[in-house]
């Protein structure tokens, strides 16, 4: 049955190459044709001719049934297109108007809700949110005695918040709304404080939860509806929606969700009561639109949600490169706003430049999107000249064969693993390099020699250092510079 989910998968993309963009130019044509057959790999191997991948096999490879890309160069959309399918039990073809669970992409753009209250005056960044909320509050303890969860540090992950982000709920489990979420009785914890407002930077959709209920408390709407209003209509997202969950209406043009091994998720995909962290449905294209409009309006020529000043402090750095809704870095002496997104069965990635007219966003239905996503970002960036998610180049030494078949045998995780026990792996010698085989997932990784003791899978990029005795004797070896196998003899 897989199989035969693939060959569907690699003709719609095939077919979606030869009838979509008819309405674009030569050139703009031209460079979808480059990204479709020239995904570059994260790693590559200095002194050998550069790899290149085309989109359809590098989908097979990682079980992606269906993506969406949007392209936005010099303020407008360059391109979008969808590839694969949406669903493989109806066989419909994924298109630009086919709309992904957001995952945590949903968080910015519920920010811009938020910050239009500021925006108004009806609340204050760095007023204690206990003033805004009314029929549940944020439970005081010992951390909250001199500071405060505030809504800067809520939208800044340092409010010092508990549980990091949400499994979602299947089609047959009761959907909690968000109090019983924030009280710990749906399938997470109870969200409160439990390390001092504002000393740390860790990642919380607990604390968006928290202002999503400011926002429901405060505007008297229930957040899907606030938002529909005040963000996404006024930015043009029509294919967007935080209902969940998802209505009929709106069921047959969504994708579907799928597992790294490329089953799909039963019931097609879970169902969010977490909104703000992760609830948004919606579209590379309409995203875009979000990603110019903030581009537009620090600039001072737009303000369709939030002024120039309002959009300058979202995009003011704070702990840990983050600003009031997305992570800002600075590539190529230019500032950029992003965030990732993953629900179960979707990976998304959102990018854009704040004073260029250029940007990124790829969404896909799959759990292993994250990989084929980086090696779109990595296309797409090196054909407009951007300089960013640029390629790591390595060189690769020549061993002798008695030294590689040194390093062959069984190794075990120094670890147990809950449901499994010991974990083993299967280390062989294959050309100028090794083999590692885990039974326990059924993947394979190819590792090359940086240095004697030192290897590099060229596609994953993850590292592997050779640990031996005095006597030179392979004992164990560290993969990622974290987990440790020792050699079963």
């Amino acid at each position: 049955m897989k199989k035969f989910h693939l060959i569907i998968i690699l003709f719609l993309t095939l077919f979606g190459n030869a009838a979509c963009g008819q309405n674009y130019t030569p050139d703009v044509l031209n460079e979808i044709r480059m990204v479709e057959n020239g995904l570059i790999p994260g790693i590559l191997v200095k002194g050998e001719p550069e790899k290149r991948y085309t989109l359809t096999e590098r989908m097979a490879f990682y079980n992606v049934p269906g993506l969406s890309i949007a392209v936005i160069r010099d303020g407008k959309i360059r391109w979008a297109k969808g590839y694969g399918i949406a669903n493989t039990r109806t066989g419909k073809a994924v298109d630009v108007n086919t709309i992904f669970q957001a995952g945590s992409i949903s968080k910015p753009l519920a920010a811009l809700g938020a910050l239009l209250l500021v925006q108004e005056g009806k609340v204050d960044l760095d007023t204690d949110v206990n003033t805004y909320l009314k029929t549940w509050k944020v439970p005081e303890n010992e951390f909250t005695k001199t500071e405060k969860v505030t809504l800067r540090r809520l939208l800044t992950h340092s409010a010092g918040m508990t549980v990091h982000g949400f499994p979602g709920y299947g089609y047959l489990d009761k959907f909690p709304d968000i109090e019983t979420v924030l009280n710990g009785k749906g399938n997470t914890p109870a969200i409160f404080v439990d390390v001092v407002p504002g000393t740390i930077w860790r990642y919380s959709g607990g604390g968006y939860t928290v202002m999503e209920k400011m926002v429901e408390d405060m505007t008297g709407m229930p957040l899907e509806k606030y938002l529909a209003k005040k963000v996404l209509r006024p930015l043009g997202m029509k294919n967007s929606t935080y209902e969940q969950p998802l209505p009929k209406k709106r069921s047959k043009q969504a994708s579907a969700a799928y597992h790294g091994d490329g089953e799909i998720v039963e019931g097609l995909w879970h169902n969010y009561p977490e909104q703000a962290a992760a609830g948004l449905w919606t579209t590379p294209s309409d995203l875009a639109r979000y990603c110019i409009e903030i581009q537009e309006a620090l600039a001072g020529k737009s303000h369709k949600v939030l002024n120039q000043e309002t959009v300058g402090k979202m995009l003011t750095k704070h702990l840990s490169n983050w600003g009031l809704g997305p992570s800002l870095r600075w590539d190529a002496d230019s500032l950029i706003f992003q965030h990732g997104g993953k629900n179960e069965g979707f990976t998304n990635n959102m990018m854009a430049f704040a004073r260029r007219g250029d940007g990124l966003i790829v969404m896909t239905s799959a759990d292993r999107g994250g990989d084929l996503i980086a090696e779109i970002n990595r296309t797409v960036s090196k054909l407009y000249g951007w300089n960013v998610y640029n390629p790591k180049v390595i060189e690769v030494i020549r061993l002798e064969e008695n030294d590689l078949a040194a390093m062959a045998g069984k190794y075990k995780l120094t670890e147990q693993v809950p449901g499994i026990g010991d974990y083993l792996v299967d280390v062989t010698v294959e050309d100028n390099g090794l083999k590692v085989f885990d039974p326990n997932n059924n993947e394979t990784n190819h590792l090359k020699p940086a240095a004697k003791d030192k290897f590099t899978d060229l596609n994953t990029g993850d590292e592997v250092v050779i640990k031996m005795d005095a006597d030179g004797k392979v004992t164990g070896f560290v993969w990622n510079g974290r987990f440790e196998f020792l050699r079963v003899e």
